[in-house]
């Protein structure tokens, strides 16, 4: 089943996958990114009463936007090793490191989206009680940032060692330079995190929230470089496909 996917992964996609089978490392991630989504699930307990079950329910939205950040890390994760399949020492570190910064984060980014979604406030015997003041917004958006920055940084540089093994994996030229493209966008991203964290420690502390909204750079990102590299790619590889993402 593996393998058909494979190759229906390949008539679209200009890496190729080199490894179908989940390793013990991949299973382990797999194990921790389970957690992970264990650590955000909505509730752990039954509500007893139907107050309870709408103050549960109130969270389906932050859970669904925590469920879909980590599914996009897991599903990049699980990408790079089916392209690559490497199991040398510097992917084996800088995959634990990708591990570890997804479990410290689970709560911040559950706070975060509830915080979105919620209206800051929650109920506590009875009262609203808000969740966090204007004051520490700037600590927030520092965290959360932190966290982003750091996740694009370790696929930038998982991709860079993929990219260091062209010899040992026989990469093509077209597979070079696709690895090269994803390259680009991690490291994009690492730069738009960066850039937040640096509005969030700079700007008046009124407006360290909407520092947030430099995040919205990522969509743009994602066109620029796959839409600029792939007209390049037609020219010289004389080939009419989307570049893999």
């Amino acid at each position: 089943m593996r393998k058909k996917a494979a190759v229906l992964y390949n008539k679209n996609n200009r890496i190729e996958w080199r490894s179908h089978e989940p390793s013990r490392l991949e299973t382990f991630s797999d194990a921790v990114f389970a957690f992970a989504v264990t650590l955000i699930i909505v509730s752990l307990e039954v509500p007893k009463s139907f107050t309870e079950l709408f103050e549960t329910m109130k969270g389906t939205l932050s859970f669904a936007a925590c469920f879909g950040a980590l599914f996009q890390i897991w599903n990049q994760q699980n990408i790079f090793f089916r392209r690559y399949g490497l199991h040398d020492s510097a992917t084996n570190t800088l995959n634990g490191a990708l591990l570890f910064v997804v479990l410290l984060y689970a709560y911040p980014l559950k706070f975060l989206f509830s915080l979105l979604f919620d209206n800051n406030s929650f109920i506590e015997s009875g009262h609203a009680r808000e969740m966090i003041s204007t004051a520490q917004m700037p600590a927030l958006m520092l965290i959360y940032g932190a966290g982003f920055t750091a996740i694009n940084l370790l696929f930038y540089l998982m991709y860079l060692t993929a990219k260091k093994h062209t010899k040992d994996l026989k990469l093509k030229p077209v597979e070079i330079y696709e690895t090269q493209t994803v390259i680009y966008v991690n490291l994009t991203l690492t730069l738009i995190g960066i850039t937040a964290m640096l509005l969030a420690w700079l700007v008046p502390v009124e407006y360290s929230g909407p520092s947030g909204f430099t995040y919205m750079l990522i969509g743009p990102a994602y066109w620029f470089w796959y839409s600029f590299r792939a007209k390049i790619a037609r020219k010289k590889f004389k080939a009419i496909a989307e570049p893999a993402s």
